[in-house]
């Protein structure tokens, strides 16, 4: 399958994105869905499971086409990395089959959804090698490009357009993921997450850690992101006017405004309130106006994205 803006993404071209919401806790806290390990990965190897995706698609696919906006379509693979895998019983040879076959996958919505006015960019989606709340054992920069190779390789060989590397929690594994990225010829978009006092995992500050993998890498990110955090989490981290802010195009919030601990604790959703996440979706566009992805993350739903392109595409 060959690669359709792989060149030339439409988010970096005046295009604005919107993108689906938490597919593990609507799996987990809305399915009742078993999901070992949180990975939502081994829904592609059968029927049943790309069904349960192709339906869970489709109501942000539908927004996305309603509200003429693209679309950034990514991967359920946030899990599929050696460490999880391992856990799950996949060796090296069963990832790569799954990760190719996820974009396969999703290659087959984009026939289906696509048009003039929305187009869909298929995003290869890389996890944290530890645990996405938790520094852990951390990686050296060198350890972490041949430790996410391997997937973005599979990315590549598949036809994604890019790689979407979500949950990163310091900076030495974004730029690990970014040199790798780019020695596979991929873009690749950065996005952190941070607490509720606007830092990374890891104690550094957002503006530092951008700054960081821009300088070690030569602005090998085609962009930044935020993701599973509150927008109440980071807004004061964003009054500063500094340059690194341009390069920051893309949100993935969640509508909790709970920390990092206490989701990991929870055993009931929170799903905040849509029109509430729509309406700070839309104060952040006034105060950032380069951002292009527009998405959910934990206890999101097809209801928060909806709100989103109301509160942000209504004038």
């Amino acid at each position: 399958m060959t690669a359709l803006y792989r060149d030339s993404l439409p988010q970096l071209d005046g295009k604005t994105m919107l993108s689906d919401g938490g597919l593990e806790t609507t799996l987990v806290f809305v399915d009742r869905r078993e999901l070992p390990h949180f990975a939502a990965f081994p829904l592609v190897e059968d029927a049943a499971g790309r069904r349960r995706l192709r339906d869970y698609f489709a109501p942000y696919l539908a927004t996305a086409k309603r509200h003429r906006r693209g679309f950034l379509l990514g991967s359920p693979t946030w899990r599929a990395n050696a460490d999880w895998g391992e856990k799950l019983g996949f060796n090296a040879a069963a990832l790569a089959h799954v990760n190719r076959h996820a974009i396969e996958f999703l290659s087959e919505l984009r026939e289906e959804h696509a048009g003039a006015e929305t187009p869909i960019v298929l995003s290869g989606m890389i996890g944290p090698r530890g645990d996405g709340y938790r520094p852990g054992e951390r990686m050296s920069e060198a350890e972490a490009e041949r430790y996410h190779g391997a997937q973005i390789e599979s990315f590549r060989e598949a036809g994604a357009d890019m790689v979407e590397a979500q949950t990163l929690n310091y900076p030495q594994e974004a730029i690990g993921v970014a040199r790798a990225a780019r020695a596979a010829k991929m873009p690749v978009a950065i996005s952190f997450t941070v607490e509720t006092d606007g830092k990374l995992p890891s104690g550094d500050t957002l503006g530092d850690a951008v700054d960081r993998v821009d300088r070690e890498t030569g602005e090998a990110p085609a962009y930044y992101m935020i993701n599973c955090a509150h927008p109440s989490h980071f807004s004061d981290a964003l009054r500063s006017g500094a340059p690194w802010l341009e390069r920051l195009r893309g949100l993935r919030c969640n509508a909790s405004r709970k920390s990092h601990a206490e989701l990991d604790a929870a055993t009931e959703l929170d799903a905040g309130d849509p029109a509430e996440l729509g309406l700070d979706y839309r104060a952040l566009r006034k105060r950032l106006p380069h951002l292009a992805v527009l998405g959910g993350c934990c206890g999101t739903d097809d209801r928060h994205i909806a709100a989103i392109a109301a509160a942000c595409f209504s004038d």
